[in-house]
């Protein structure tokens, strides 16, 4: 019996490869070739799909999927560490694009309704693009990063009251204020319900799950409790994806939303491609050869507009100029959710055939041209950066000079206060060294100077910045944030400002090295190399190689710049395994028994080596670790014997224990 959707995942999943293989190979980046993949197979393409109902059905678990995934990784805790860009840059964000796009939809004769609902379409952005894409570009502790991502998230949870709102706008339902009464009363008990099953439910069944050792079972759980909570939400008239996000912070919450999130991640990955091609299959490519300009303008003055806006947002919550930009530019694009809510303005009447065409075309290549304008951001940045603007425009409302700072001659300047910059912050503090810190995220520097550190506000890749923290007399500058780009502007700032300063950076990545030595900097101090020295040393450890060995190894490594791997001298001797290297040897292990000859006795008495041919290596007497005990040391009851000799002597010297 031929399954007619089976039949159609074999062409998307032969298609896919294809596509995004070539893709990968011109270094495109694969969302796109999903898109292409559906206008490909898709009704206006190829035709090879039947069941595109079915398709869009697996697309839907793909955005479940998504912001159940959303939710485990955000959690509670991280969601009010970023409040101020969910709160309010999302909200400004969301409230300002409706608004702008409204009055333009006005202009363009479209209904009251029809003018708003066009705001909520442009209002939202991309989630799975670009947080897959600061993600493997390491970004997403940056400010920029951490903003973005805080607007998104608002983004994602906005999508559910517009859904519901869409048929108030369209006049299907006469009674509004009791429908919002209701909607209110919905979302309080969704509340409600998710505080009690994040407190107890669900960590006491996934306990009992989880002491069953059983990996299906366990998956099966986390599957389960996803759709159940969906189908709550769904069912009350709200929306899968509110519930999916909801089941995600609950889960969230507990001792195994790391395994949850293992478990998960491939399934969203699979079902996510099929929501990128349901897209690609709407699209109608004869629309698109019929209406090329008027698309591409369209996209262009999305890109512009939600650009603008984002950025300015950014201005108002305190951050400089750069950081607008890269945040603005992050979130140029029409979102996946906007799909889902223009299905809905569909069904009620509020986009007709030509207006929802012009949408999807224009929505898509504002997504497909993301990945390029994300990666080229930083440069039009620095190009921005260099026109003559306002000082206060470029550092940031929250400008540094609003903190006062006793900044001293040889000093260190500390660029950025992570993990990293703390730690070297609070060494200095113990050696007694004068410090002064520039971080540019205006609550962590409001709150670490009533702390009383030297800490204030500015983005160091401008020279005032550093000016102000007296940069002509510092010994030693330390770069410590996540940002490549301004990682290197700043490198180069610092050293055309103190060609005498001695410069360290951290970088995350190997091939970041190169191009800051080349900039200045003294010492590059790569994140990931540091890693792998830290684990390759703790594995030669482990296998008894010399600790002078060890350290020569890691020596010769960071001397020579971090070159590749030297490989161990072939002398190196490894006694993990006895066995192969001394087959004639062994080590046992001995208990001194109450009744033993050799209690209260010295090793200089039993002289174990000269009269029984074998060497008394530990003695482990309750917590206590004797290593080569010396001839004076005495044995006791209890006494625990570490022992090296061959395994007749071994055998022969048992009965002195006993």
């Amino acid at each position: 019996m031929e399954i007619p959707l089976l039949k159609d995942i074999v062409i998307i999943f032969g298609l896919s490869i294809v596509v995004i293989l070539l893709f990968h190979k011109i270094r495109v980046p694969t969302i796109i070739g999903f898109l292409l993949t559906g206008m490909l197979a898709g009704p206006y393409g190829l035709k090879l799909i039947d069941s595109i109902h079915g398709v869009e059905l697996l697309a839907e678990v793909g955005v479940v999927l998504l912001l159940f995934t959303i939710g485990i990784e955000f959690s509670v805790k991280n969601l009010i560490q970023i409040r101020k860009s969910v709160l309010m840059g999302g909200s400004l964000q969301v409230f300002l694009t409706t608004l702008s796009i409204f009055f333009i939809a006005m202009l363009l004769d479209l209904s009251f309704a029809e003018a708003v609902f066009a705001g909520f379409l442009v209002a939202l952005s991309s989630t799975a693009i670009v947080l897959k894409i600061i993600q493997q570009q390491a970004q997403v502790d940056t400010p920029h990063g951490s903003t973005t991502l805080g607007i998104l998230i608002f983004q994602d949870i906005i999508i559910v009251p517009m859904i519901l709102v869409t048929p108030i706008l369209a006049g299907a339902t006469e009674n509004v204020g009791g429908s919002l009464l209701v909607l209110a009363a919905k979302g309080i008990g969704i509340i409600g319900l998710m505080i009690i099953s994040a407190k107890w439910i669900v960590p006491y069944i996934l306990f009992h799950i989880a002491q069953t050792r059983s990996r299906e079972l366990f998956l099966l759980s986390i599957i389960l409790i996803c759709l159940s909570v969906a189908w709550i939400t769904s069912s009350a008239g709200l929306s899968l994806a509110l519930g999916a996000f909801l089941a995600g912070l609950i889960i969230s919450e507990s001792e195994y939303s790391h395994q949850t999130l293992g478990d998960i991640l491939p399934f969203r990955d699979v079902f996510m491609s099929f929501f990128f091609i349901s897209i690609g299959m709407l699209l109608d490519v004869d629309f698109l050869f019929q209406h090329p300009v008027t698309i591409v303008l369209v996209a262009i003055g999305i890109i512009l507009l939600k650009s603008i806006i984002a950025g300015s947002v950014t201005l108002l919550m305190g951050f400089p100029l750069r950081i607008g930009i890269l945040v603005g530019l992050a979130l140029c694009q029409v979102g996946e959710f906007s799909f889902i809510l223009s299905r809905t303005g569909v069904e009620y009447g509020l986009l007709d055939g030509f207006i929802y065409q012009m949408f999807l075309t224009s929505s898509v290549l504002t997504m497909a041209a993301t990945p390029f304008i994300i990666t080229l951001a930083p440069r039009l940045a620095d190009g921005i950066l260099k026109l003559p603007l306002p000082k206060r425009l470029i550092s940031g409302y929250y400008s540094y000079t609003r903190i006062k700072v006793e900044v001293k001659k040889d000093h260190l300047i500390i660029i950025g206060f992570g993990v990293n910059g703390r730690n070297v912050a609070r060494a200095a503090r113990a050696a007694g060294i004068s410090y002064v810190i520039i971080e540019m995220n205006p609550e962590t520097v409001r709150s670490e100077h009533a702390h009383g550190e030297p800490i204030y506000y500015g983005d160091a890749t401008h020279e005032a910045v550093l000016a102000h923290a007296n940069i002509k007399d510092a010994r030693i500058g330390l770069i410590a944030i996540n940002d490549p780009a301004a990682t290197r502007r700043i490198t180069e700032v610092f050293r055309r400002l103190n060609p005498k300063i001695h410069l360290i950076v951290r970088t995350r990545f190997l091939q970041e090295m190169e191009p800051l030595y080349e900039l200045g900097a003294d010492q590059v101090i790569p994140e990931e190399f540091e890693t792998s020295v830290e684990l390759f040393s703790r594995v030669l450890a482990y296998y008894l190689i010399p600790r002078e060995e060890i350290e020569k190894l890691v020596f010769e490594i960071r001397s020579d710049g971090y070159e590749m791997f030297r490989s161990l001298s072939k002398e190196s001797t490894s006694f993990s395994n006895l066995s192969c290297q001394l087959p004639d040897v062994e080590i046992v292990t001995y208990k001194v028994s109450g009744k033993s000859p050799v209690v209260n006795k010295t090793l200089s008495d039993i002289d174990l080596r000269k009269k029984y041919g074998v060497t008394l290596l530990v003695i482990r007497r309750d917590s206590q670790i004797i290593s080569n005990p010396d001839g004076s040391e005495q044995l006791y009851s209890g006494d625990v014997l570490i022992v090296l000799g061959q395994p007749e002597k071994n055998a022969l010297a048992m009965g002195l224990f006993q």
